[in-house]
């Protein structure tokens, strides 16, 4: 009874690809080596809004299918799933047990179908995930076994039932869905066994597994970030070229926006800052992989409207997260305004332009409406949002600096030199430290109160015409 307990716990526990992968290999890889590996981590953004409606045991079976259709897509590509932690997993392409590379003789081409394998799971994961939110499970394949289909039919029926109860369709349809981030690196680590004897887990570590974090903590929630010498891969190979033009092509089947989407968007180039590192910089990638996005946050936003004061809130927080998304910003604004939203783009003029829409005002013999009107018809909200966007690049930047070197002395001397250089930066930066208050503390966030109001008193119609109707 114990040894068949005994193999029934290491079938349990033990990753099958792992043991298949050493099995192969004709024994247990002793020694460590610094090969070229693809990692990539996943994490579900905003997990614990949906685990407000759901039991332990219910949690417990939506991560599992959630976690069994990622899998899905990993053995589809032969990927080895690393770990799980709570909801987030990592997962990675290359080295000894990777069957597919541990035979190659050419590095450059070993690279190069990392690259392509990793990229490609990264996008097909997001698509997953949208699919799994409708309760889809094409994304199988004839290969998936009882298990798997087990799995993901019970997480699907709770996902179903959360649908259509009474009380909680609309609100479930309108704000939950399961919104993953991703971020993915390629370079050398360290692969091998790590861990004390009994606790022994076949692992990687390495700067590209801390760089491949820190791309998908900073990841936009339903997309994909990656590196920057990762991108360049990509692009000197032709993947980034042949994924546009895939991108494109589905886009403009599904008439959605994006079919005009350009390729630096596909592939936009930021920046990332990291506080923890004293502001260290990244050149990074952020990486569209939903075609159809534009049209599906708006359809969101129209849905939220019937959610109160909490359905504004949303709306309001996705026109400010993707703010710098000129094809979802522009969608959102043509459904919105198509319902009956009346935005009042000179609140949001006026606090920024001050003495021009003073100007303008005067042009129109005191006709504030007229100004509205014209505002209206020439600055669109993603405009409005772009000049948002340079007001803050603009007071962010300082020509004042302290001197790198004060000459010492004695002490009384020094001090006293010290102090009056940062009186006098102190001084001199006075106006900008003021300009940028104003900024973050009026002028930003009424940007966004305006259009929550426009937004409530929308509402507040609906429920007045409601009132009249019954």
């Amino acid at each position: 009874m114990s040894d068949r307990l005994r193999e029934r716990i290491e079938d349990f526990y033990l990753p099958k690809q792992l043991v298949d992968a050493i099995l192969e290999f004709g024994g247990i890889p002793e020694d460590s080596e610094e090969v070229d590996i693809g990692i990539g981590f996943i994490d579900i953004a905003d997990y614990t809004f949906l685990s407000k409606f759901l039991t332990p045991k219910e949690n417990q079976l939506v991560l599992n299918g959630l976690y069994t259709a990622f899998n899905s897509v990993l053995r589809k590509h032969g990927g080895y799933l690393n770990k799980i932690e709570g909801d987030s997993l990592m997962f990675h392409y290359g080295g000894l047990i990777d069957p597919k590379v541990r035979n190659s003789e050419d590095p450059a081409e070993t690279r190069l179908y990392i690259a392509r394998e990793l990229f490609y799971t990264c996008v097909e994961m997001q698509r997953v995930a949208v699919r799994f939110n409708q309760a889809d499970s094409r994304f199988l394949d004839d290969a998936a076994t009882h298990t798997d289909r087990a799995a993901l039919e019970q997480a699907f029926k709770i996902v179903q039932r959360l649908r259509s109860d009474s009380e909680l369709s609309s609100t479930m349809t309108a704000m939950f869905q399961v919104r993953i981030r991703i971020g993915a690196n390629l370079g050398e680590v360290t692969i091998g066994n790590f861990g004390p004897e009994g606790a022994r887990q076949w692992d990687v570590i390495g700067l590209p597994v801390i760089d491949a974090k820190r791309m998908e903590s900073t990841a936009p929630v339903g997309g994909l970030r990656i590196a920057g010498p990762y991108y360049d891969i990509l692009k000197e190979n032709g993947i980034a070229t042949e994924y546009y033009e895939r991108f494109r092509r589905e886009a403009a089947a599904l008439g959605s926006r994006y079919a005009k989407i350009q390729e630096e968007e596909v592939f936009s180039q930021k920046r990332v800052d990291l506080k923890d590192k004293k502001n260290a910089s990244f050149c990074t990638y952020s990486v569209q992989v939903n075609p159809e996005l534009p049209e599906q946050i708006a359809k969101q936003c129209v849905a939220l409207l019937e959610h109160g004061r909490i359905g504004a809130n949303m709306i309001v927080e996705m026109m400010e997260y993707y703010r710098g998304n000129q094809y979802v910003i522009e969608a959102i604004e043509e459904a919105l305004v198509g319902i009956g939203i009346h935005f009042r783009l000179s609140n949001s003029f006026e606090l920024m332009y001050p003495k021009r829409y003073e100007q303008m005002v005067a042009e129109a013999n005191g006709d504030a409406q007229a100004v509205e009107r014209r505002l209206a018809a020439d600055i669109p909200i993603f405009e409005l949002m772009n000049r948002l966007g340079r007001y803050q690049d603009i007071i962010k930047q300082s020509t004042a600096e302290l001197p790198e070197f004060i000459p010492y002395s004695d002490f009384v001397h020094y001090v006293d030199l010290v102090r009056t250089e940062h009186i006098k930066y102190y001084e001199s930066i006075k106006s900008e430290m003021a300009q940028r208050a104003y900024f973050f503390n009026v002028v930003y966030p009424m940007v966004f109160e305006s259009f929550r109001g426009a937004i409530l008193e929308y509402q507040a119609s609906q429920e007045e015409l409601e009132v009249l109707e019954g």
